[in-house]
């Protein structure tokens, strides 16, 4: 008699995604492993690290992280995304090499989002960087993909939770870490609510920041960034119009496919570009997985019973 198979899927949310780190600590703690996961958007990223072992330096890296840094790795450009991730995708490369999803030790599959037909696609092999790299491309933000003749961006677009890839790949017990179910936080804002969860401070001309953002198209791409006063910049309106669409299509696909256990972090005080805040939505995510542990061991142990032996 085992134990039914247990699937994690790891839901988008940009830098509300370091939850997924706090989530996957505290599982492990209690003795809950995985044997697929499924993620979309920073969801695969923190999945695809953790399986190639990358998982502590994911984490000292974020925890890391502060508004100068992560200008640092902005390689900025004008078409096709703001972004061209030349500087990340060499920042993963040089820990994943050319490590491939075949090389994996559990089934991994990344959602990224056909950028002509729409489609949902499923990857599930060839090369790490490449797939991670496919299914962060946020729209207007990063410069799609080409992966196997087609152009990819986020997979956020179409599945934001991935419940259903873990179901398809036969997972017995979904457990999805939702990153957009505090809409409450939000409200708890402090003023200034939404320049605060949208805007991306560039305080004058500072040492370290990108040339582009001080000379040449310095004026344009600072109001790209910039903000004033309680006005959200051209990227927050469009950040917060992605986090709205997330939100809905999540509560939709999660309304016919819902999990077996849904682990919802608390933040909704986080804006989807804070990726300075790590340490705390870390912290937020650890406490969401503890909240949900009484009741994954009832689930895996009652399907267990329920239906016998498992392979």
């Amino acid at each position: 008699m085992g134990r039914p198979s247990i699937g994690l899927a790891l839901g988008s949310g940009g830098a509300r995604g370091w939850a997924h780190i706090g989530v996957m600590r505290t599982l492990a703690r209690a003795g809950i492993e995985p044997d697929i996961i499924c993620g979309t958007s920073v969801g695969a990223l923190v999945g695809g690290l953790h399986l190639a072992g990358k998982l502590d330096a994911l984490e000292d890296w974020a925890r890391n992280l502060n508004r100068m840094r992560i200008l640092s790795y902005l390689d900025l450009r004008v078409t096709g995304g703001v972004i061209g991730g030349q500087r990340l995708i060499a920042m993963m490369r040089e820990h994943l090499g050319t490590t491939t999803l075949e090389e994996l030790p559990l089934p991994f599959t990344s959602v990224a989002t056909d950028l002509l037909t729409g489609h949902e696609v499923w990857l599930r092999k060839g090369d790490l960087v490449d797939v991670l790299r496919a299914s962060i491309s946020l729209p207007g933000l990063f410069s799609p993909v080409e992966v196997e003749g087609r152009w990819l961006v986020d997979g956020a677009l179409v599945n934001p939770l991935p419940v259903s890839v873990c179901r398809a790949m036969g997972a017995h017990v979904v457990i999805a870490v939702n990153l957009s179910a505090d809409p409450i936080g939000r409200a708890r804002m402090p003023g200034q609510r939404i320049a605060r969860a949208t805007g991306f401070d560039l305080p004058g001309d500072m040492p370290g920041t990108p040339h582009e953002l001080n000379h040449g198209l310095g004026s344009w791409l600072r109001s790209l960034f910039a903000r004033e006063a309680d006005s959200p910049s051209i990227l927050g309106v469009m950040v917060q119009s992605l986090n709205i669409l997330l939100d809905r299509v999540t509560r939709s696909r999660l309304a016919g496919e819902p999990p077996d256990i849904s682990i919802a972090p608390r933040l909704g005080h986080i804006g989807l570009l804070e990726f300075d805040r790590a340490e705390e939505v870390i912290v937020e995510g650890a406490l969401a997985a503890e909240r949900a542990l009484g009741e994954l061991g009832e689930m895996i142990a009652a399907i267990g019973d329920a239906a016998g032996p498992w392979r």
